[in-house]
């Protein structure tokens, strides 16, 4: 290990060598929520603790990633193994409508003329 670089081998033995996801698709905004608090997971490691932590309320990846300082796809691999065991649910963020086309604004508008 080298002062000056950090950890070389940490993200390699944290995902077993993995570097995909088994199995939900996980955007960097998919959403994360914990189905039970991480005091009551057995054998789980700290970064998925830590993981279970910040999911509690609901977080993104991108937030997770960020918050706990490891490379994103390393916590890729940690949140779909978290899935897997039924730990956390994944959803993708909800859609946007779409705007309303230039002919229904300008009947609101007309319609708000008339007034």
């Amino acid at each position: 290990m080298d002062e000056e670089a950090g950890p070389l081998v940490r993200p390699y033995a944290l995902t077993g060598g993995r570097a995909r996801v088994s199995g939900a698709k996980l955007d960097l905004i998919t959403m994360v929520t914990a189905t039970s608090a991480p005091r009551d997971v057995p054998a789980v490691g700290p970064e998925q603790r830590r993981i279970l932590e910040l999911a509690r309320y609901g977080a993104s990846v991108a937030d997770i990633a960020s918050d706990i300082d490891l490379p994103l796809g390393v916590v890729r691999v940690l949140i779909g193994d978290l899935h897997d065991l039924g730990l956390v649910d994944v959803r993708a963020p909800g859609t946007v409508a779409p705007l309303p086309s230039e002919r229904i604004l300008k009947e609101v508008i007309n319609g708000l003329r008339a007034l």
